[in-house]
């Protein structure tokens, strides 16, 4: 029998329509309520839906046509909309907002701060939630791309030599200080491109299409001479 991912998009059967909402076909978790506000038009028992399935305020499993910033196994940039004792808790786009907890912190997060994070689904407790200790969740084996290869880049760190970035949601880049001709800074998401792999699997990237910068010098050139004229 399929399992339902939770944290994730899922394409359920609806069973049955109430005054509430309706309730779809939840796979190993049984029937799975989602609530009126979200069931869209003219839906009918019968009908799949694409939904996102989370946990509610009571922790009850619940389905919803709402799309949050990122699903479980995702990196995403989240601003911190609050702090208590038991944690950070972040916008991640849905009700309910999703905890980082203390231990899962790399620094102490601060309300209206922004941080790349991880998304996890917690097995143990049952829970979504999320952690700023990303480089466990990267893929640390070396990576097949190719020199020129366009890739998702998300910046998520500042070092002495340039930017760090997650390549397509899975490795670990480095943008050089040297071939940065534009603003950057942390959670910056974007189209580049992959400048190497080099032999010890470390890869460079540019934030442009290679050769993209040696038309842009010869234009500037050409204007700089104008200019004089």
């Amino acid at each position: 029998m399929e399992n339902l991912k939770i944290g994730k998009t899922n394409n359920l059967k609806v069973l049955k329509e109430l005054d509430f909402g309706i309730y779809l076909d939840g796979l190993n978790e049984g029937e799975i309520l989602m609530p009126r506000q979200y069931v869209p038009t003219n839906t009918v028992p019968g009908d799949y839906l694409d939904c996102f399935i989370y946990f509610d305020s009571e922790d009850r499993i619940i389905a919803t046509t709402l799309v949050p910033f990122a699903e479980v196994d995702e990196f995403a940039y989240l601003e911190v909309v609050s702090v208590n004792p038991t944690g950070a808790f972040l916008n991640w786009g849905l009700p309910k907002d999703i905890l980082v907890p203390f231990r899962e912190q790399k620094v102490d997060m601060g309300e209206k701060r922004k941080y790349v994070v991880y998304i996890y689904y917690d097995e143990q407790s049952k829970r979504i939630a999320a952690t700023a200790k990303l480089e466990k969740y990267l893929n640390l084996e070396p990576a097949e791309y190719t020199e020129g290869e366009a890739v998702t880049l998300l910046i998520y760190q500042k070092t002495d030599i340039g930017f760090k970035a997650i390549i397509n949601q899975k490795h670990i880049g480095v943008v050089h200080t040297s071939d940065i001709f534009m603003n950057v800074d942390v959670g910056l998401e974007m189209v580049g491109y992959i400048k190497q792999v080099k032999e010890d699997g470390k890869i460079d990237l540019l934030l442009q299409k290679p050769g993209y910068h040696a038309i842009d010098d010869l234009a500037q050139k050409l204007l700089d001479v104008l200019k004089t004229k």
